[in-house]
């Protein structure tokens, strides 16, 4: 039911976006207080949305694979911000829950994107 090429392809996405983030955000003290957690959920977001975009198989199963991709990512970036010493150890397992909800939301709006992709294919 979940392609699981898809989700590893969307999964190294999300980390690598959430690498580079973590990264700004340790280095640039700005970026740490205006855009750290808004970033941190909208690529667990954006993530959710390129599996379910690119799979097309249902809500369900984009959503389910969205919140494993937002999850997974955002698990990634936060242990790394943890043990750069930018947040808390104990706001690992809060920020990647809201990034499980946050990937969940990216993969129903990322089938929608499938469903019209494949109506306006229907169209021609």
């Amino acid at each position: 039911m979940i392609d699981l090429r898809i989700l590893i392809r969307a999964l190294v996405v999300g980390t690598v976006l959430q690498i580079i983030m973590v990264n700004l955000a340790h280095f640039i003290p700005w970026v740490m207080v205006h855009v750290f957690e808004f970033a941190g959920m909208m690529i667990s977001a954006t993530a959710g949305y390129l599996y379910a975009m690119d799979s097309g198989k249902g809500y369900f199963p984009g959503a389910t694979a969205g919140a494993i991709v937002g999850g997974g990512c955002a698990l990634a970036g936060t242990v790394l911000s943890a043990s750069l010493g930018d947040v808390a150890s104990r706001v690992i397992p809060f920020g990647t829950a809201i990034c499980v909800l946050t990937g969940a939301i990216g993969g129903l709006f990322g089938q929608m994107a499938a469903n019209w992709r494949s109506y306006e294919n229907r169209q021609r």
